[in-house]
């Protein structure tokens, strides 16, 4: 009894002086712990409304009416909803045709870039020969001329040939690579073990052929973090369209989009160009969404190894 009434006396005089039990000090470590998590999710969700906030209201002002667009106070949800503003695009430009075009010379310059990148990533990363690093490092200087000074040079090469207000303008120049492209498949490349390249050799593979059954198989991630970012850049691309096109049935999305803004009315038609800037926008955001496993992998693990 003696020995109990002094354990209690002195957890008593612990707690009157304000020493902490190990409980307790577990229980602040938790709470502090866990409060970091939530200010960081905190902050984080502020900055992901912040982001898809102008997005929000771009797909809900494609759903109202002209009526509804400036009124005050603003609303998020229109009423009522307008379905008519998307088939109206249709409409007042032959938008099917824009987007076809775009796909078309998305399409060809995205195949060009992964198999001729691939190529030079493949040549720079395995391959050995007189003068290999500095001509990727002259190469890579490329990035550092702006693409506005290219494209007077640019826009005369293809008067030159021939290829003004044609589908080579909008293909060819962009097909045989990019220092980007080349840059982001070699750093791949260089983190694949080169023991796979002596293993393929002592079983009497070609250099062709360790890239067709082992570097590429191996590269897909790399591959899909390069077709995402050419897709964006093509499909988003305005300056070098309107530079070279000048026949209606070769626009692409974003000079049709323009047409939109005082082009074919006398007044500017937002809830039909809202529309037609969430039917251009939809195909990247679902590409990003089927691609978003390898394109991560893809970033990931591209930064990891180099020379």
């Amino acid at each position: 009894m003696a020995e109990q009434s002094a354990t209690v006396s002195s957890q008593g005089s612990s707690a009157v002086s304000g020493v902490s039990t190990p409980h307790e000090s577990s229980l602040t470590r938790f709470r502090r712990r866990h409060a970091g998590k939530v200010v960081a999710y905190v902050v984080l969700s502020i900055t992901a409304i912040v982001s898809i906030f102008p997005f929000l209201w771009m797909v809900s002002t494609s759903l109202k009416g002209q009526g509804q667009i400036f009124a005050w106070p603003p609303k998020l949800i229109p009423d009522p909803v307008v379905w008519s503003n998307y088939p109206e695009v249709f409409d007042t430009l032959p938008f099917h045709r824009f987007f076809l075009n775009t796909a078309f010379y998305t399409s060809m310059v995205v195949l060009g870039q992964v198999v001729f990148c691939s190529l030079a990533g493949y040549a720079f990363a395995r391959l050995q020969f007189p003068g290999r690093d500095l001509i990727f490092v002259l190469y890579l200087g490329t990035l550092m001329i702006p693409a506005t000074v290219t494209f007077v040079p640019s826009f005369i090469i293809m008067r030159e040939f021939g290829w003004y207000n044609t589908i080579w303008a909008m293909t060819i120049p962009g097909m045989f690579g990019s220092a980007f492209g080349t840059f982001l498949m070699r750093q791949f490349m260089l983190t694949i073990p080169s023991e796979l390249d002596d293993a393929a050799i002592i079983d009497g593979a070609s250099k062709l052929r360790i890239f067709l059954e082992v570097i590429v198989p191996l590269s897909r991630p790399a591959m899909a973090v390069l077709a995402v970012f050419t897709i964006t850049t093509v499909w988003n691309d305005f300056i070098w369209p309107l530079i070279m096109l000048a026949d209606q049935d070769l626009y692409t999305l974003t000079l049709g989009l323009a047409r939109f803004q005082g082009g074919m009315q006398s007044y500017t038609f937002w809830a039909g160009l809202m529309a037609a800037a969430t039917m251009t926008i939809a195909p990247l955001v679902l590409i990003f969404l089927f691609a978003q496993r390898f394109f991560t992998e893809g970033i990931s693990l591209t930064g990891m190894g180099g020379r």
